[in-house]
C-alpha cells in the first residue's frame, strides 16, 4: 500500500502545478460526491404523503385504444434498514386504513443502494431475470438501485451516477422491469415495463419520475412498442408522527423480514439466471409470506423454494 501511494505522489509531482491542482480537486470533489450521494438516498427516508399518477401519452399504432389515467394515494413510511458504507438500504410501508378507521400496514417495495456494484439481475420477461456481471470501469462512481418486490423477489435494477448540479440533486438510469402492479391482473398485451426512473431530492420531499414504454417481448424477434407512458410519485414529507403505526408494525416484523433477505441473498449469490414462478396453489408469493407470523421463520425457505424454477 505505502508502494502505492509513493508512486502516486510521485508521479503528480512531475507534473506541472496546473496539473497538480487538478488531481487535487478532483479528489477532493470524489470525496464530496460519495458524502453527497448517501446524503440523497438518506433523504428519501421518512413519513409521506404519497400520490401515484400515470398517464399513456403515445402509441404507434393507428387504432390503439388509450388506457384510462391512473391515481392513487397514501400514506408511506420509509424506513432506513442498513446504513453502511457503499450500501443503504430503505424499506417502504403503506399504510392503510380501512372505513371504520382501523389501520393495517402493506409492506411495499423494497430498495437496495450499492456504490460501484457489478452484479445485476436484469429483468428479461415472464418472471425471468438475467445474471449480468459488468466490469468494474462501467460501473465507477455510480450507484445501483436494486428494487425489489413486496415480497423481496427481484423486480429491476440499474445503476447511473448521482447528479448533484444547481442545487438539484438527481439520479436517472433506465432498465427492464415487469408489469406495474396496477396493470398485472389487468393486461396482456405486454410484458415489459422499459422505464426510464428519475429520483430527484427536493425540500418538499422526493419525486419519482418516470418515462415509461410499455413493450412485447418475443424470443428471436425485434421488441414491439405498445405505448408509451409518463408518471409521477410525488413523495410530500409530513410529520413522522403521523407514521408512527408503521414504525411499530416494522419493530414487531423486522427480524422476520431480515430472514426472507437473507434467504433471498442465497438465492442472488449464486449469480445465475434466475427464473420464479408466478403463483403455487393459485396463489403468488407474497400471498404465502404475508399470513406468517414473525416467529415462523422456518417456513421461508421451503415457500422460497418452491416458486424458484429449476
Amino acid at each position: 500500500m505505502k508502494n502505492i501511494i509513493y508512486f502516486q505522489i510521485n508521479y503528480v509531482m512531475k507534473k506541472p502545478i496546473f496539473f497538480i491542482l487538478m488531481y487535487c480537486l478532483s479528489l477532493t470533489a470524489s470525496i464530496a460526491q460519495d458524502k453527497r450521494d448517501a446524503t440523497a438516498i438518506k433523504a428519501m427516508c421518512g413519513c409521506y404523503e404519497v400520490k401515484f399518477e400515470f398517464g399513456e401519452t403515445f402509441s404507434p399504432q393507428k387504432d390503439y385504444k388509450f388506457y384510462e389515467n391512473y391515481q392513487s394515494s397514501g400514506l408511506e413510511w420509509v424506513e432506513l434498514v442498513t446504513d453502511e458504507k457503499g450500501k443503504i438500504v430503505l424499506q417502504h410501508l403503506l399504510i392503510v386504513e380501512d372505513s371504520l378507521g382501523k389501520k393495517s400496514i402493506v409492506k411495499h417495495w423494497r430498495q437496495d443502494w450499492l456504490y460501484e456494484n457489478t452484479d445485476f439481475y436484469m429483468f428479461d420477461k415472464e418472471n425471468h431475470w438475467r445474471f449480468v456481471k459488468l466490469p468494474k470501469d462501467k460501473v465507477k462512481g455510480q450507484w445501483t438501485q436494486k428494487v425489489f418486490q413486496v415480497d423481496d423477489s427481484p423486480r429491476y435494477e440499474g445503476s447511473a451516477t448521482w447528479v448533484h448540479l444547481d442545487g438539484r440533486h438527481y439520479w436517472e438510469n433506465t432498465t427492464d422491469s415487469p408489469l406495474p402492479r396496477r396493470e398485472f391482473t389487468k393486461r396482456n398485451d405486454y410484458n415489459v415495463l422499459k422505464r426510464r426512473n428519475r429520483h430527484e431530492i427536493a425540500e418538499w420531499g422526493w419525486l419519482h419520475e418516470q418515462d415509461n414504454e410499455k413493450i412485447q417481448r418475443v424470443d428471436n424477434q425485434t421488441d414491439k412498442l405498445i405505448a408509451k407512458e409518463k408518471g409521477w410519485d410525488t413523495y410530500k414529507k409530513v410529520a413522522e408522527a403521523r407514521c408512527q403505526f408503521a414504525r411499530d408494525w416494522w419493530k414487531e416484523n423486522q427480524l422476520f423480514w431480515a430472514e426472507v433477505r437473507q434467504e433471498w441473498t442465497k438465492v442472488y449469490t449464486q449469480n445465475k439466471d434466475l427464473a420464479l414462478e408466478k403463483t403455487i396453489d393459485q396463489k403468488p408469493l407474497f400471498m404465502h409470506l404475508f399470513p406468517l407470523k414473525p416467529q415462523e421463520t422456518a417456513s421461508i425457505r421451503p415457500i422460497l423454494q418452491k416458486f424458484i424454477k429449476k
